[in-house]
């Protein structure tokens, strides 16, 4: 038996099994040694395979579409430091609990550590930042062989696909000749177990009896109660908590990716405005809980984490089926690792419906108020960080995909874009909060969710402008609205900006950029939006066109920093009033 047909059937083994698996998607980054695994997936028939040929732009590819799918995404690239460019995007994979299989092609052991060309040391590459890593077995065409990798293929997927999800690295170390044997018969015929080598199975994580009835006791007898929910993707969550926050008569503060703000659910106890009046002290003192229950990822709002630390006397539980910490203040007193939506219903169905709650009703009060003289907004005249998400919740349509860049424009969604109807789907990374990868991940995410918007600032599209290239080479629709302030407006709002001998040298790093010859570059549609009219037409222009489209949108960073305080200190001065009953 030659060496080409072990390697090409136990690649073709690997690959069929793959697919067995769920994965439907693969990201290939060009190169030598990972030839015979690429030549292989191209092979078969039910494997998308994407092409991207930056790696760092490749793995944020293939987070986007295992984000938007919620299935595992293989990614492949060759040995050496090509490798190491995906680091970034496993590292938020990991944090955002993102499932990706990521496939290493490798030297021989006997080409390790002496010399060879693109050799490095890619045993636990990715550390901590991976779930599981497997330095695979040479390739061989034997019996034993292929049980062991059927098994790994299906171990890996299954393990980057269960609670929490996130990224898996298989090690693949290939001897030359590496041009597999394509016309070998039925190449990804399975003899045994057709159907998948072995199938994982994880049940939902529930609590016993007698924890439902020992936190049911609790909950009866707190009226000043309140659920925080950050990012959270369990598809029944949605109609669990609202229905959980009815029964308890609590408040929902719902951070934007929680995907709470926009839909056809009852929002009658979400609050959407609290990033704004909980930097009030008066709101503070009045809004103050007896019990903290937590869903999902720290909500990005830095008013409601002081908010929270500040009641470090309340009990505060974390629910997390995926059995993480998710506690940065230190402050938890009970860490629950049962699924979300079954703790929601096991919870409200023992404690039955509580009579209406005047803290509850203080909550709304409070938001709805807040939310009336925020409106404000919509006064300004020049173009504005701020009135762009307030606009953007009216003309995006519904069913569209909102992916928004980290920084300053996921801030200001939080503070401008409030409840609606328009079951408006919000993403982000914000895993490990960088902004490298975004427009990849964006990109990434438009294969599956149509339409999608991107929203990001300067620097951010600056920082992945490598990414584009997916757009032109799949013809992706994707509509991008690019807020340029020259830099990194974010700065301007921290400690920092008070000292500005360096202060533009060192953060607030203005670029001077020309977005549009490299947007011509890739295919794309390129406008400057002039003023807000043009803005809301050039908008909905675009909607119905196919393809990349990108509108620039030009700010100033000191004017953005005193429109948010201006409108922060009204509204915090027209909600003391309110409190205070001086309101005529």
């Amino acid at each position: 038996m030659s060496s080409q047909e072990a390697l090409t059937s136990y690649i073709a083994a690997f690959v069929a099994e793959l697919v067995q698996a769920g994965v439907t998607d693969v990201v290939v980054s060009p190169g030598s040694r990972s030839t015979p695994m690429a030549m292989v997936m191209a092979e078969h028939p039910e494997l998308q395979v994407h092409i991207n040929v930056d790696e760092r732009s490749a793995a944020f590819f293939a987070l986007g579409i295992a984000k938007a799918s919620g299935k595992a995404v293989g990614l492949l690239c060759t040995s050496g430091t090509a490798a190491a460019n995906y680091y970034p995007a496993v590292v938020e994979a990991y944090y955002s609990r993102v499932p990706l299989v990521v496939l290493t092609a490798d030297r021989p052991h006997e080409l390790r550590d002496v010399g060879a060309p693109q050799a490095i040391d890619q045993i636990h590459l990715y550390g901590k930042h991976v779930k599981w890593f497997v330095e695979m077995a040479v390739p061989e065409q034997t019996e034993e062989m292929q049980r062991y990798v059927r098994s790994v293929c299906a171990r890996a997927t299954a393990t980057a696909t269960l609670a929490p999800a996130g990224p898996v690295h298989l090690n693949f170390p290939f001897r030359e000749p590496l041009v597999p044997n394509l016309q070998q018969e039925n190449l990804f015929h399975l003899e045994k177990r057709g159907e998948g080598y072995v199938t994982i199975h994880q049940g939902i994580p529930t609590m016993q009896r007698e924890l439902i009835e020992q936190f049911g006791e609790k909950l009866k007898k707190y009226e000043k109660g309140i659920i925080v929910c950050g990012s959270l993707e369990e598809k029944r969550f949605i109609e669990a908590v609202t229905r959980f926050a009815d029964q308890l008569q609590f408040p929902i503060i719902a951070d934007p990716l929680s995907q709470l703000r926009s839909g056809q659910h009852d929002g009658t106890n979400i609050i959407d405005t609290y990033d704004t009046f909980l930097r009030n002290v008066d709101a503070k003192k009045a809004l103050k809980p007896d019990i903290i229950i937590r869903f999902g990822a720290m909500p990005v709002s830095k008013a409601l984490t002081i908010f929270l630390n500040e009641n470090k006397d309340a009990e505060q539980w974390v629910v997390d089926s995926g059995a993480g910490y998710r506690d940065p203040s230190l402050l938890s007193t009970s860490m629950i690792y049962c699924s979300e939506s079954a703790f929601c219903d096991d919870i409200a169905n023992y404690v039955g419906k509580k009579s209406s709650s005047s803290f509850l009703l203080k909550w709304r009060e409070i938001n709805d108020f807040t939310k009336e003289n925020l409106l404000r907004i919509r006064e300004v005249p020049q173009l504005s960080e701020a009135k762009l998400f307030h606009q953007l919740s009216e003309v995006l349509p519904e069913g569209a995909t909102l992916f928004v860049g980290n920084s300053m424009p996921i801030r200001d969604l939080d503070s401008f874009f409030h409840f609606n109807k328009k079951s408006i789907k919000i993403m982000a990374n914000r895993g490990a909060n960088g902004i490298d990868g975004t427009v990849s991940t964006a990109l990434g995410a438009s294969t599956v969710l149509d339409p999608l918007y991107l929203v990001v600032g300067d620097l951010t599209f600056f920082h992945d402008l490598n990414g584009l290239m997916a757009a032109k080479l799949y013809n992706l629709n994707m509509k991008v609205i690019v807020i340029n302030n020259n830099g990194g407006g974010i700065f301007s709002f921290l400690p920092q900006a008070n000292h500005r001998k360096n202060f533009e040298r060192l953060f607030g790093t203005p670029l001077d950029l020309d977005f549009k010859h490299v947007i011509h570059m890739y295919n794309g549609s390129y406008e400057l939006v002039l003023d807000w009219e043009h803005f809301t037409s050039s908008f909905l222009r675009n909607m119905q066109n196919n393809g990349l489209s990108v509108m620039e949108m030009t700010t100033n960073r000191d004017t953005n920093l005193k429109e948010h305080r201006d409108l922060w200190d009204f509204v915090s001065r027209e909600i003391s009033r309110f409190l205070k009953g001086d309101l005529s």
